[in-house]
């Protein structure tokens, strides 16, 4: 093999990795919260921007309302998951490019003085640490069941403020037996990579 990663961290994150729809009752505490983030933020983004906000919906109290506003198929399993996070973008992400970003602090002006170059920005580059972070729940030992099937207008008004949109809610814990579907086809290589 060409990769660096052994074999068992690989499957781990990838190969043997899947999509989550019921878990055990085990707690996801702040402790293993803090370890999956204090490793994904070093996953690369564009100006090296953080405009990725997470939201812990630990109490029952938020819980009842997030799960008023995700889809039927997605209720269930929102309710039961040991905790489930909003993944949103921030949209001021600009703020702290200064700080992010030290050897070249006009970025924050330069680029991003307009609020539709920051929402697109801040779009992708939360994306991406979305992906990071469920990549980093699965480092953890735990199974991450993302969802985009939910009144993002709700979860907004309900969790965020104006400068954030909300991306995902992620369901996080042990998965239960028979928590997956079987793996689904890939694309191969050939059908993905071309050269020029």
């Amino acid at each position: 093999m060409s990769l660096v990663l052994d074999s068992a961290a690989q499957d781990l994150l990838f190969r043997e990795a899947r999509t989550a729809n019921s878990f055990t009752d085990e707690p996801v505490t702040e402790e293993q919260v803090q370890a999956i983030y204090d490793l994904v933020k070093y996953g690369p983004t564009a100006f090296n921007q953080t405009p990725l906000r997470i939201v812990l919906v630990r109490s029952d109290e938020a819980r009842e309302r997030l799960v008023a506003h995700m889809a039927e198929g997605n209720r269930a399993k929102t309710a039961s998951a040991p905790l489930v996070a909003i993944l949103a973008a921030d949209n001021e992400f600009h703020e702290e490019l200064p700080k992010l970003l030290p050897h070249f602090p006009q970025a924050k002006d330069m680029f991003f003085s307009e609020r539709p170059a920051r929402e697109s920005a801040a779009g992708l580059n939360a994306a991406l640490q979305a992906a990071y972070f469920i990549v980093g729940i699965r480092a953890a030992g735990l199974a991450a069941g993302p969802m985009t099937g939910y009144d993002a207008a709700g979860v907004h008004k309900e969790f965020l403020d104006g400068d954030h949109t909300p991306l995902m809610v992620v369901n996080i814990g042990k998965p239960a037996e028979d928590a997956s579907f079987p793996r689904s086809p890939r694309l191969s290589y050939d059908e993905v990579v071309s050269t020029v």
